[in-house]
């Protein structure tokens, strides 16, 4: 495998775009009833578990950055070749992509069953798994320029569902809030854990690092599009606290589509249903880039052109959403990925930054010039 990557430039993106790519990665189907699972969890000091969440993307994202930068122009794939040699590096890099796919798959079992539960329940799951993978295969096909472009308009377009916090907010009661830092110090990091399955997604810098342009100001755009999510994880926590009791949100399975239900306009009378249909633009975003992150990964340790690759994966991916799965077992599916997701994402990293520093102190110029050859 070649370590050093060196991108046409017509796929080079400018960085001030991962901006958008890392904040529509991590709003996806995760923000639809995240709020839930943190209460039972932290109670009333669910806010402060969604800080916590926030604080610890943070700083893994800086680790996933200088981990980068370590390197003149490479990504995870290249780097775990060089620091841990083929046959476990490349080990590593199939349970990335195995990641990605899996990343893949239960966001799209998440929108179909939100879509089938709320709008269309006799709609069969194989029309909406198709619909979704051409979606995706379309934007793949234009290439990652194509693909952050569709991150861009996500953000961009709905924008418009921010401002429609508002609308619960003046039916809020600010008292639900109280008593505040009730929960223990468990409790709260448990919510924090609980998040994981929410905020995950940021972990594509790992891949899409070699196409941004200006390295230097990557850290920078990253950290603004973190913030950018926890404010808005942290507003929508917060309103939902005060407007629903506590009773209401421990049986509120989506709550953030429960907010919108109460939105009223005199043309739209069931306001959630344009809100569910609108939400395939923040899906999309995700479905394409951990796409993309896996056909990279296929592709550069089997050295197969990324097209054949996508075609065969989606394939694969399709078949597996063929399979009916109950509200718990999606439930279930749901935990098992946030609990592998919690390792990959938040605490793998950290050792492979270790391993990083260790191999440049030991091997020094030699070893990067190694690892800019590819041998």
């Amino acid at each position: 495998m070649k370590i050093h990557i060196e991108p046409k430039p017509q796929n080079m993106i400018n960085t001030l775009l991962l901006f958008f790519v890392i904040h529509s990665m991590q709003v996806g189907v995760g923000i639809q009833g995240f709020q839930r699972i943190i209460y039972l969890e932290a109670k009333h000091d669910a806010w402060v578990s969604v800080i916590l969440s926030g604080v610890a993307t943070a700083i893994v994202g800086f680790i996933m950055v200088k981990t980068l930068q370590a390197y003149e122009n490479s990504d995870l794939y290249g780097i775990q070749y060089d620091v841990l040699g083929k046959w476990l590096g490349n080990f590593l890099n199939i349970v990335y992509v195995l990641y990605f796919l899996g990343g893949f798959h239960v966001i799209v079992r998440n929108y179909i069953e939100v879509i089938q539960a709320w709008i269309f329940p006799e709609v069969p799951t194989w029309l909406l798994s198709l619909t979704l993978a051409y979606l995706v295969y379309y934007g793949l096909n234009g290439g990652l320029r194509t693909v952050v472009g569709v991150s861009f308009f996500s953000v961009v377009l709905s924008l418009w569902l921010i401002l429609l916090i508002a609308y619960p907010a003046q039916f809020a009661n600010w008292d639900y809030l109280f008593p505040i830092f009730e929960a223990s110090i468990p409790e709260i990091l448990k919510g924090t854990k609980q998040m994981t399955f929410t905020v995950i997604g940021f972990e594509i810098i790992y891949v899409i690092y070699p196409f941004l342009k200006e390295k230097d100001r990557v850290h920078k755009y990253m950290q603004l599009g973190l913030g950018f999510t926890t404010i808005l994880y942290l507003a929508l926590m917060v309103i939902s606290l005060a407007y629903f009791s506590g009773g209401q949100l421990e049986r509120t399975i989506w709550g953030t589509l429960s907010l919108f239900k109460i939105v009223r306009f005199p043309f739209i009378e069931r306001f959630e249903y344009v809100a569910i249909t609108f939400w395939v633009l923040l899906v999309l975003p995700n479905l394409m880039l951990y796409m993309w992150a896996a056909t990279r990964g296929i592709s550069r340790i089997f050295n197969k052109k990324e097209q054949k690759v996508s075609w065969v994966l989606l394939i694969f991916i399709f078949l597996t959403l063929l399979y009916p799965l109950t509200r718990v077992q999606t439930n279930m599916m749901n935990d098992y990925f946030a609990r592998g997701a919690l390792y990959i994402v938040f605490v793998y990293p950290l050792l492979l930054f270790g391993a990083v520093l260790i191999r440049k102190k030991l091997f020094g110029k030699k070893g990067e010039a190694h690892a800019q050859k590819g041998e």
